[in-house]
């Protein structure tokens, strides 16, 4: 069993709980602990950070939420297998790029969206309203003005694509935007943290938008689909780099 040190600086403002969580979490997804580790106990984590244990239950209840953890009398609280990560929740996924995700988790992630996006834009060119187009057309003026180096144009381009889920008008796809529009955003951060020139896709998200404005469905579904791929070449050469 590895030791446990804190691998993410504490964010201003932020609870205890969820600090602990945080960097706990992060050492588990980026491998700094392996599946079937028993990590510290509540007392020596407590006593680590000058924090009460009922913090550090609250802090262990949400990586237990995530998949992450079990607790079981006797033996401790164990990592548990990967399969049982619940990889689409918007907070792993933040996790999972705080470092370099492996090759396959990014490729997984996606195929996933070559799955779910291009179709959805299709089909958000058939049935947006103008409240979504304006939120897509705010979206990208955002990312135009602030760029995609920073947070406020990563939580633009986020809010884009989610716009455009939202657009379909089907409800289990809009229930994907969330973990969609997290993987959009911590992609885009990690290509800007490894990359000081990564290429700049707003051409890309314009021609998007003007496709489901116009409600050509066929060429929405074709510009997704390119700006899908060249996003996983970028995200691919940055943890190649």
């Amino acid at each position: 069993m590895q030791t446990w040190e804190a691998s993410v600086p504490a964010t201003k403002k932020e609870p205890s709980h969820v600090k602990i969580s945080r960097d706990l979490g992060v050492a588990i997804v980026t491998g700094q602990h392996q599946p079937g580790d028993i990590l510290p106990g509540e007392i020596e984590i407590a006593e680590k950070f000058g924090i009460s244990r009922s913090v550090v239950r609250e802090a262990l209840r949400m990586l237990s939420a995530r998949g992450l953890i079990e607790s079981k009398p006797k033996i401790g609280t164990r990592i548990k297998d990967r399969d049982s990560w619940h990889l689409l929740d918007p907070t792993l996924l933040e996790w999972m790029f705080e470092a370099a995700p492996p090759p396959k988790f990014v490729q997984s992630l996606f195929e996933l969206r070559l799955i779910v996006e291009p179709a959805a834009a299709e089909l958000a060119a058939k049935k947006k309203t103008a409240r979504q187009l304006a939120v897509m057309g705010h979206a990208i003026e955002e990312m135009a003005r602030y760029k995609l180096s920073t947070a406020e144009g990563q939580l633009a381009d986020q809010e884009f694509h989610a716009a455009i889920l939202e657009a379909t008008d089907n409800e289990l796809l809009v229930n994907l935007s969330a973990s969609i529009g997290a993987a959009v955003r911590w992609t885009t951060y990690f290509k800007y943290r490894q990359s000081k020139c990564p290429r700049d896709p707003i051409e890309e998200h314009r021609a998007l938008f003007e496709a489901i404005a116009g409600g050509d469905g066929p060429r929405a579904r074709e510009v997704t689909v390119e700006l899908i791929v060249n996003a996983e070449r970028d995200t691919q050469a940055a943890l190649a780099g």
